[in-house]
């Protein structure tokens, strides 16, 4: 079998259909390179060939790389995976050089490697369908455009204008690609398409890329060019700021471009290739596309839903609590056309709630990417209102009030009487025990937890959490709804904060805890972004108000009182209490707290923390960082050893998209399995000898370690 079919016509047109067997997509995998090889050597022994089209026969015109095998790629393959590349880069190159015209006839979407291949051809015609994207979103796995990408763009756009497409993964529909001059043609049908393919080819007998013409200029200059030498000298560093050094693709790619741009093509995509085996062999672009990418698909394929249970769609979804939450739920789910009732205690709270989607709705109208038509429509689903009548019909209610136990049962009992036979009661605390907030419910086995993340319109995780009642339809249905309204679901079990609120709050308290024993606050949240963490545990804290802390620990404390627990005094509840008490400062919505938020000035840390300040404390930086990670990588081994987590996928993307965990990790679990497990064992109780029991290192870490297993 070949993985491109070859058809010579009677104009002796060559048609190449990538066809990748057994595949619903193309990728760069080994039958694809041998095809390639094959193909461009029967081409250039054609004596009458008259020019090239290549189309897919797949619904996407080429999917790029292939993941299982760039996963596997180690430091010892390097030199042989560097000839590889440089084998395929060559035949694509044949095919560029033949002197014959050569069009890509795409049919569907083309990222990556398949953009590569299109970038490789002399004209571009693309089906005109909203739908289809093109670009080279490498980046966002950890690897760079191996297959030409960087070399090409540079010379057809220029170094500027390439690099938020090579340095961010930006991707781009069919008429950007047109407005960039990178596709040519569009045609409304694959056979127009084709046609059109065919007419330039006959217009167009003698053809080669733009910058294979002598003399040809790079827009906008090369690095000699006094303008963009004088960008490419602050790049580098602006950059670096970005990534704090934790991700090398974005460095490599910068490299790649820049050192490409000064020699030839043939060497610029030498120079390409080993970058790119530098990265692929590298433990980041593994961390990422192991997690990014295979752990993430498993989700999204259902890795965490029941079995045997049919699919399920919300046809009716009420919302209790008009605030930031409920109303960033309301317009998530009516965004993706499913009616929701907004309902709070006054028709003006609903309609002020109903609001925050109207301004998200006329922003996304003022950008062009909606119609007024389409806001209009999506506003329609939203029905506030103060009276629980409405929310008759409901098969899906969801709680987002304040974190109040008898708050949550009052309002739960008034909506579950409206709930269709079989409904859905959902909550959305982040904190309190799913089960026990149950007992309010008329019937435990439909009560769940849906934990949102604040922006819901941005933010793409849902945790849901299982109580000890909830029965596995109530589990699938609420996945179901999660996927349907275009979220990413991880599945937990019920306990104290759950998996996401749990360790993300050992990251603010670890933060906290380095202020309270003298290290300078900017120091602590530094040590943070160089971790990898997007945002400082201090400015964190503040978003999450000091005060919402107090009254959780508090609430914690009671109820664990309740049970005949206690729970411990925490070194950093003296800060907390200071800064409220003391020095009223509770946060950033109350206008003060670990920073300062001048009126149209930017935030700066609060000059006051001096107090806490100690010259005589020490402690370096990477100290810090392995503070930071190590505290929360351990909390969430212990998650699993408990049973709140039952898999690593859910692990890992529940740290990086619901916590902000280090994603050049791959997640909590994944940072662990990296870092190597005996020396994790051996690091952890380093730090428990020095700074105590929440470093202590879980058994099953010690078990797996003792075993020489890694967790998957």
């Amino acid at each position: 079998m070949s993985a491109i079919k070859y058809n010579k016509d009677q104009d002796n047109i060559v048609t190449l259909t990538l066809d990748s067997t057994g595949q619903s997509a193309n990728t760069m995998n080994a039958e694809f390179r041998v095809s390639l090889h094959e193909v461009a050597t029967k081409l250039k022994a054609e004596t009458d060939l008259a020019g090239v089209i290549i189309t897919s026969a797949k619904k996407t015109f080429f999917a790029g790389g292939d993941l299982d095998e760039l996963i596997l790629v180690k430091r010892s393959d390097a030199t042989e995976f560097f000839k590889m590349i440089e084998s395929l880069k060559a035949d694509m190159r044949a095919i560029e050089t033949l002197g014959k015209p050569v069009v890509a006839a795409l049919n569907g979407t083309a990222l990556g490697g398949g953009w590569e291949i299109a970038l490789a051809t002399h004209h571009r015609i693309a089906l005109n369908d909203p739908k289809t994207k093109f670009g080279l979103p490498e980046v966002t796995l950890g690897l760079l455009p191996g297959g030409g990408g960087i070399v090409r763009m540079v010379r057809l756009l220029g170094l500027q204008n390439a690099f938020p497409f090579l340095m961010e993964g930006k991707q781009f529909d069919v008429k950007k690609a047109v407005s960039l001059g990178l596709v040519h043609d569009t045609g409304e049908t694959i056979d127009e398409v084709l046609a059109k393919a065919h007419a330039w080819i006959k217009a167009n007998p003698k053809s080669q890329q733009p910058f294979d013409v002598k003399g040809y200029k790079i827009p906008g200059g090369d690095p000699r060019t006094p303008a963009v030498a004088q960008i490419l000298a602050i790049a580098p560093a602006m950059l670096r700021d970005k990534t704090k050094g934790c991700y090398p693709a974005p460095e490599a790619i910068m490299s790649a471009a820049a050192e490409g741009a000064s020699v030839d093509v043939d060497t610029a995509l030498r120079i390409e290739s080993r970058y790119f085996a530098q990265i692929t062999t590298g433990q980041v672009a593994k961390n990422m596309i192991g997690t990014f990418w295979f752990q993430l698909n498993a989700i999204k394929a259902g890795h965490s839903r029941p079995d045997g249970i049919a699919p399920w769609k919300a046809t009716k979804v009420g919302v209790l609590g008009a605030g930031m939450m409920g109303s960033g739920i309301a317009y998530a789910t009516a965004i993706k056309g499913v009616p929701v009732v907004l309902k709070d205690v006054s028709a003006e709270a609903a309609e002020k709630g109903k609001s925050y989607s109207q301004k998200l709705l006329e922003k996304r109208v003022s950008r062009g990417s909606l119609t007024a038509d389409k806001k209009d429509a999506i506003l329609a689903n939203i029905t506030a209102t103060a009276d629980a009548k409405d929310l008759a019909g409901c098969d899906l209610i969801i709680e987002a009030v304040f974190e109040n136990r008898e708050l949550k049962a009052k309002v739960t009992q008034e909506a579950e009487a409206q709930l269709v036979a079989g409904g859905i009661m959902a909550s959305n605390t982040s904190t309190l025990p799913i089960t026990g907030l149950s007992q309010a419910s008329k019937d435990a086995t439909h009560y769940i937890g849906l934990h949102f993340f604040s922006p819901v319109d941005k933010m793409q995780l849902v945790e849901i959490i299982k109580g000890k009642d909830t029965s596995p339809e109530t589990l699938a249905r609420a996945f179901d709804y999660v996927q349907q309204i275009g979220k990413t679901p991880i599945v937990v079990n019920d306990s104290r904060g759950f998996f996401t609120s749990r360790v993300f709050g050992t990251f603010i308290q670890e933060g906290m805890s380095l202020v309270a024993e003298g290290i300078h606050p900017a120091r602590v949240e530094m040590a943070a972004l160089k971790a990898g963490m997007p945002v400082g545990p201090l400015a964190i804290q503040d978003e999450v108000s000091l005060s919402l802390t107090e009254h959780i620990t508090e609430q914690t404390r009671k109820d664990l009182q309740a049970e005949g627990k206690d729970l411990p005094v925490q070194a950093t509840e003296a800060l907390v209490k200071a800064m409220i008490h003391d020095h009223n400062r509770k946060g950033k919505a109350a206008g003060a707290g670990f920073y300062e938020y001048p009126v149209g000035g930017k935030k700066h840390l609060w000059s006051g923390l001096s107090t806490w300040l100690k010259p005589e404390v020490t402690i370096s930086e990477q100290e810090m960082i392995d503070r930071i990670l190590f505290v929360q990588a351990l909390d969430t081994i212990r998650c699993l050893e408990e049973g709140v987590l039952e898999s690593v996928q859910d692990a890992n993307i529940g740290s990086i998209f619901g916590i902000g965990f280090a994603p050049w990790t791959g997640g909590a679990i994944q940072f662990i399995n990296q870092y190597g497990l005996d020396k994790a064992v051996k690091r952890a109780e380093e730090l428990t000898a020095k700074y105590g029991q929440r470093f202590t290192p879980p058994q099953l870490l010690k078990d797996k370690a003792a075993k020489g297993e890694l967790f998957v």
